[in-house]
């Protein structure tokens, strides 16, 4: 089962990735812009739309769960990144500085996951994606949290911790729709 997940997971990523690039070469590192909580907001943004959507059964907007599922993997990695870049790092950085830095944080989120996926035996697997919404709704109310802290916390892991998190639950979720699996149009929408 270990193989099939790294299959499926690599597949997945695989796919944010060059839908990343592509909005990397189209618009640059535009997301430099935005502070730590703007992106968490973002990303907030995208979950709820999808219990919104998981809710009520209809959409009106063709964007489909899928293309927001990418977009809160992508999103994620932008704060990764956005947190391990040097302050004085331009707005504007070359395409390899970026492409080198989306897949180190994705091979670091990566080995946490299979960590975690060997200590809990796939139990993801077993879950409803709206269970994996659920959760990450509930880790983006904790990143929020600690953010509005000011990072101050007593325990927690901090925003680093749930934003792999994040990830690792939307890959969890795409694959369970079968994104791993057959290949999707490209969204021109989606981060």
């Amino acid at each position: 089962m270990q193989n099939q997940t790294q299959h499926e997971y690599d597949a997945v990523i695989g796919h944010c990735r060059k839908l990343f690039l592509a909005k990397s070469h189209d618009y640059g590192t535009a997301w430099r812009i935005m502070r730590l909580p703007s992106i968490t907001d973002q990303i907030y943004i995208k979950a709820q739309r999808i219990r919104s959507i998981q809710e009520k059964g209809t959409q009106r907007v063709a964007e489909g769960i899928d293309e927001e599922f990418v977009a809160i993997i992508n999103y994620c990695l932008i704060a990764l990144m956005q947190l391990h870049l040097p302050l004085e790092a331009p707005l504007e950085l070359p395409v390899e500085e970026v492409t080198a830095a989306y897949d180190r944080e994705v091979n670091t989120t990566r080995e946490l996951l299979f960590a975690k996926n060997h200590d809990y035996g796939e139990a993801w697997r077993h879950m409803r994606v709206e269970s994996i919404t659920d959760i990450i709704l509930m880790k983006l109310h904790r990143t929020k949290q600690i953010e509005d802290l000011a990072g101050q916390t007593k325990v927690s892991e901090g925003v680093e911790a749930n934003y792999r998190d994040m990830l690792n639950y939307a890959v969890f979720a795409l694959i369970k729709r079968g994104l791993a699996a057959a290949p999707q149009p490209e969204s021109a929408h989606t981060v």
